[in-house]
């Protein structure tokens, strides 16, 4: 017999599976639970949802250079950001986590920037979403579709 899949164990798998996607740069498609309304407020500013058990949370939580720098190398951010490696701005604690300081990831996403130039919780939120040409997006464009798609959804389901 199946297991009846939860928010709670399709948001942990997807969020591991996705973040293994995304940080390797190869993030093809994130689908959010059609029968799901989209709460911006529980999401990154770019909608997705960041495993716990992310490496570069880790990395920064433990303050451990060499965890950093294989993250650095993982997330491929000199190569995305020409942002040389260096452990005192090579961290990230979450994109809303305004009790810590924002790294190089954080401090570079324009999506992120955005979103809270337009006090946004979350870019599904955004009446622009659909041309929208930020990195993310063009690097990540089944990822935008699917942030499209939630969109939609919370749209139609907002009060």
């Amino acid at each position: 017999m199946k297991a009846k899949t939860t928010r709670r164990r399709f948001i942990g798998k997807s969020a591991i599976a996705g973040c293994t996607l995304l940080v390797s740069g190869k993030l093809l498609a994130f689908s959010f639970p059609e029968d799901e309304i989209p709460n911006p407020k529980e999401l990154n500013y770019c909608a997705y949802k960041c495993p716990e058990n992310c490496q570069f949370l880790e990395a920064s939580v433990k303050n451990d250079a060499e965890l950093k720098k294989k993250a650095y190398d993982t997330w491929k951010i000199k190569e995305r950001y020409r942002v040389e490696f260096d452990e005192n701005t090579a961290f990230c604690f979450g994109c809303k986590n305004t009790e810590k300081p924002a790294g190089v990831v954080m401090t570079n996403c324009t999506v992120r920037s955005c979103a809270i130039e337009k006090k946004f919780d979350s870019c599904i939120q955004c009446k622009k979403l659909e041309t929208c040409n930020k990195d993310l997006w063009t690097r990540f464009p089944d990822f935008h579709k699917s942030v499209i798609k939630m969109r939609k959804v919370y749209c139609e389901n907002k009060a």
